[in-house]
């Protein structure tokens, strides 16, 4: 795989995606300090119940945000990919109510939130994008409160594989072929409301009806077509057009 660009270049594109940037308002972007940290897995980036003081963009690799029960049961309540900023709406709420971790090893571009809330302040397509990215995140947390509370558990596992994959592509960063998808199945039990057994017997199942192919952590995807069907899947949710102004 060719080399990722730079992680704010990775935002720009993504905020490009909602909303038209003049040159200006990409040059503002890509100036912002940032100071890119190399981090380990489950390294914890921000704590529930902490004030804020970054935007993180990730660099490389993957991310999650999750909440604990009072006795210490976790839920995983989104997954992010390379380029995206992790927290926005820390941005605008001065404590934090849930938790981000690092998935896998990655490289996290850390950007005063000062200066990311000045940005906004002062350019309004920077503005716009930023809000419409925000309001993408709810729907996508409304989509993953769908999948656990009223899909089945093929369903919701394919519906996933289906969403993480579509992501990936729509960052320049999917081979074609399938991809990586460092979770364990713990993990992926946490984020699907399933327990680790569970996952194991699905994916099983998902491989035995030819509707994915697993090489390790690798997933590919040999038909879209079924796959998409057996996950109850439409990209609508992620919003990937261009906004109104």
């Amino acid at each position: 795989m060719a080399a990722l660009p730079s992680p704010l270049a990775l935002l720009v594109r993504k905020l490009s995606r909602h909303v038209p940037l003049e040159p200006e308002d990409r040059a503002a972007l890509l100036a912002l300090p940032a100071t890119l940290r190399t981090l380990d897995p489950s390294t914890y980036l921000l704590r529930e119940g902490d004030p804020p003081q970054y935007c993180a963009v990730l660099a490389s690799g993957f991310a999650y945000r999750q909440k604990l029960t009072g006795e210490g049961a976790r839920q995983i309540v989104s997954l992010h990919i390379p380029g995206e900023a992790l927290d926005l709406q820390s941005l605008y709420l001065d404590v934090a109510d849930h938790n981000i971790q690092t998935l896998t090893r990655a490289e996290v571009a850390l950007v005063p939130r000062a200066a990311m809330r000045d940005l906004v302040q002062t350019r309004p397509a920077i503005a716009h994008a930023v809000m419409v990215e925000i309001l993408v995140e709810g729907s996508i947390s409304r989509e993953w409160t769908l999948n656990i509370g009223r899909r089945d558990a093929q369903t919701r596992l394919a519906h996933l594989l289906c969403e993480v994959a579509v992501r990936l592509d729509a960052q320049g960063l999917s081979g074609g072929e399938g991809y990586e998808l460092p979770m364990t199945q713990e993990q992926l039990g946490d984020a699907l409301g399933l327990t680790a057994v569970h996952v194991n017997r699905t994916l099983k199942a998902l491989e035995a009806q030819g509707l994915i192919v697993r090489n390790r952590r690798h997933v590919g995807i040999p038909q879209w077509t079924p796959l998409r069907d057996v996950g109850d899947f439409t990209s609508r949710y992620l919003h990937f057009g261009r906004q109104p102004s």
